[in-house]
């Protein structure tokens, strides 16, 4: 047998061999692959790796969720990514759980103006929020309805979810981007709500002037997702936010009735007896949520005159505040970032006209914080908010969560509050005070405000199971209880909510809700969620007159590159063959 033919045999034998073995290490890692799960995400925020807890979440999964999302159609660039990105978080979150289904639907894809418009309005009805678009097409510019959003369907219920975090005053690739790293929280959330059996309980406090159940009948109605939202009057009675429960050894312990309570607003003294109920409801861990006024003013009282005072409010809750870790401050915070208000300036014929100034005692807040309850969090708006303070213990934790804007004045009570600050333009040397906190929240074990002021048959008392001191617990302290009262429409004889955020005179939306939702959720949280609200997706945002001044260089780069690489890699291919076989 000649070299030449036992050499090509040793070739075509070496050439099996390897493809037997490739063959086996496919199968291999096939039936490995098939017994364990993973997947690499090499991002540098890691941007499409879902959190532990939204894991957790799919794996309890019991049915089909169905999202109906509509986002499909000839989007601007912004929008088209919004779109590829759900796309893709939902084929993440169908890769943990096979219970995920999805389908995209373009609602201006009916055939006449009529099915489209109803289309458009069952939308509406179900809870999505439609957005105007301007479209650059061949005829010229267009404007195009679309609704950013989402209607998810499990076991015969339904909740819309919004998939665009609008923002007031943000550019448009900010709220793209914020929207899609809010995708996993919004998507990880409408799970959560159409899955939850039993709801933990929350409440709003009664008895001290708080708002009303019109006035925050949009926050409870979204609370009420995620927790049964009752109401309960302290009125002294000892077991109102308590229960007397029994244990297995026949004792009895005080357990708290409520994971939280919101103080929503009062605007009357707090007896020292419904003090001690609330001091002893944190001490046996219960969270609140205290939205206080320490200022009265009122734009209802500059109805009849432009002008009215702002004076302290009594509530006699500094000392009970102070020792958990804030004061409240009897001032007013005016901010050149305010909220525009209409003011009457004339009449054309005989139609009253309004015109809208900056209300510097309404200022627009704007979050710079990455905590969860406030991080990307679109503008708070707010009316006759006052300054706090952090003092005292030191081993509590406080972290500001909300603030007014570096164009800040602080205007000390009692002051007089007049329409006539509209008829100038603000001086912006007088608004040079450095940005006020009005937002806090407190973590920590917290002392008893009665600790060894009270005698001994009601701190040996078992009924009320004295603590001088709580557990790890967390609280939230805001200084303007309007952050979360809704304006109210009166139609037809009746009162109806507005949306919680929603300003009737600007037609703006302002974060307020997301606001409140994230403040409960944190304070009630067990679960993780607020974790993936943390979550931050950087924003690459393209150079575009760099990219203007190098589009000639990377066109070549890109079209050429690829070319010289196929040829450079063919010639060193020939090449090595050819020294290898001339031997």
């Amino acid at each position: 047998m000649s070299t030449p033919t036992k050499i090509q045999k040793n070739v075509r034998r070496a050439n099996i061999t390897q493809l037997t073995l490739g063959l086996i290490i496919i199968v291999l890692l096939n039936i490995i692959g098939s017994s364990f799960f993973f997947r690499l995400d090499l991002t540098t925020e890691k941007r499409y790796s879902l959190s532990q807890s939204t894991r957790q979440l799919l794996r309890e999964t019991d049915d089909i969720y169905y999202f109906r999302v509509y986002l499909d159609g000839e989007f601007p660039a912004g929008f088209k990514m919004l779109s590829n990105s759900t796309r893709e978080m939902l084929d993440e979150f169908r890769a943990f759980s096979d219970n995920i289904e999805y389908e995209f639907i373009n609602p201006s894809n009916a055939a006449d103006a009529k099915t489209r418009n109803e289309i458009y309005d069952r939308l509406m009805q179900q809870g999505l929020q439609p957005t105007d678009l301007n479209v650059r097409t061949k005829e010229g510019q267009k404007q195009q309805r679309i609704f950013p959003g989402a209607i998810v369907s499990h076991k015969g219920r339904e909740i819309p979810v919004s998939l665009l975090a609008e923002q007031v005053g943000a550019p448009p690739d900010a709220i793209i981007n914020n929207s899609i790293q809010a995708l996993e929280y919004n998507i990880s959330s409408a799970i959560r709500k159409l899955s939850t059996a039993s709801k933990p309980r929350i409440a709003f406090t009664e008895g001290h002037g708080e708002l009303s159940r019109l006035e925050t009948a949009d926050i409870q109605r979204a609370l009420s997702d995620y927790y049964i939202v009752d109401r309960v009057q302290l009125d002294g009675k000892v077991n109102a936010l308590t229960e007397r429960r029994e244990n297995e050894d026949g004792s009895f312990a005080v357990i708290n009735k409520y994971k939280a309570i919101i103080i929503a607003g009062p605007d009357s003294i707090f007896s020292e007896k419904d003090k001690f109920i609330i001091d002893q409801y944190i001490m046996k861990g219960g969270k609140v949520l205290w939205l206080i006024d320490p200022v009265f003013a009122s734009m209802d009282s500059m109805q009849a005159s432009s002008q009215t005072m702002g004076i302290t409010r009594e509530l006699n809750l500094n000392d009970q505040l102070f020792k958990y870790g804030v004061r409240l401050n009897s001032n007013l915070l005016m901010d050149l970032n305010a909220l525009p208000i209409p003011i009457y300036t004339g009449n054309v014929g005989n139609q009253p006209q309004y015109s809208f100034f900056p209300w510097l005692y309404f200022p627009v807040l704007t979050s710079t914080s990455r905590h969860p309850v406030v991080n990307n969090l679109n503008a708070v708006r707010t009316e006759f908010i006052s300054s706090i303070d952090t003092v005292g213990d030191p081993a509590i934790r406080k972290t500001i969560l909300l603030k007014t804007s570096e164009y800040t004045r602080v205007a000390n009570t009692p002051v007089i509050i007049s329409l006539d600050i509209l008829r100038q333009e603000p001086d912006p040397n007088d608004y040079m005070q450095p940005p006020q906190p009005v937002a806090v929240l407190l973590e920590g074990e917290f002392e008893s405000l009665y600790n060894n002021r009270i005698p001994k048959e009601i701190s040996e008392a078992p009924e009320i199971a004295f603590a001088s001191r709580s557990p790890e617990t967390r609280m939230i302290v805001m200084a303007d209880g309007d952050l979360i009262k809704n304006q109210v429409q009166f139609s037809g004889g009746n009162y109806n909510p507005y949306p919680l955020g929603y300003d009737r005179f600007t037609g703006q939306t302002f974060g307020n809700k997301d606001l409140m939702l994230n403040a409960v959720n944190y304070l009630c949280d067990d679960t993780g969620l607020m974790a993936v609200r943390a979550r931050e997706v950087k924003l690459r945002v393209l150079d575009r007159t760099k990219a203007g001044n190098e589009l000639l260089k990377w066109q070549i780069i890109n079209t050429a590159g690829p070319v010289l690489l196929v040829i450079l890699f063919g010639l060193l291919q020939f090449f090595l063959r050819k020294r290898r076989y001339a031997r």
